[in-house]
Formats: structure tokens, sequence, C-alpha cells
């Protein structure tokens, strides 16, 4: 089974979010193969969640877990290091007041 590039996953990510009118943007583009992607949620009340995929080793399924809880600029410092770290990493903001970000493909 062929695995879906990264910039095809974010940019299916990125249409179902504006299908919802959730605004989101391209903050960093990484690797278009196999680049991992991190999503930051801006609730817009000065807070905002990190989240970054990864696996489940019990079932195996591809799950998000949160890396960064709290203030905005901590969250940002947070995922900048992450950036600096790995410079193949894509960085989508999600900016949702009710703090959808429709990760686990769940309709808001």
């Amino acid at each position: 089974m062929a695995r879906l590039t990264s910039d095809i996953r974010v940019a299916a990510y990125l249409a179902r979010l504006r299908s919802w009118a959730i605004p989101a943007y391209l903050v960093a583009r990484g690797d278009a193969t196999a680049g991992a992607v991190m999503v930051k949620l801006n609730t817009l009340d000065g807070r905002a969640q990190g989240f970054a995929r990864s696996f489940d080793p019990e079932t195996g399924a591809t799950v998000w877990v949160t890396v960064a809880e709290g203030p905005e600029a901590e969250v940002d410092a947070a995922l900048a290091r992450q950036r600096a770290r790995d410079p193949d990493l894509w960085l989508i903001e999600v900016e949702d007041k009710a703090g959808r970000a429709l990760l686990d493909g769940d309709a808001p």
C-alpha cells in the first residue's frame, strides 16, 4: 500500500478546514515527501495547543498528541524549538475560538 506524502496530507487537511470555514495557515513548509506535520491550535484568547502525529503502540493507529499547551507565546516557542531541530517539519496554524482543529477526522 502506498503511503501518502506529507504535501498531499497537508493540502487535504487545509482543504478540509476550509470546507468548515475554519481559518488555517501554512506557517512552515517541510519536506514534501516525508516531513512530519505539527498543528498549532490558536483559540484567539491568548492560549494555544500544539499537536504532533504519533503512533499508538497498542493499536498501531495514527493519533494526534499534545506536545505543548498554555499561553500562546509558550506554545510558539515550543514549536519553534521543534522546527529548529527538524527543518523538514511542516507547521500549520489553525485559528478557531471553539477549539476545532479537526485532527481526528470528526466533523465539528
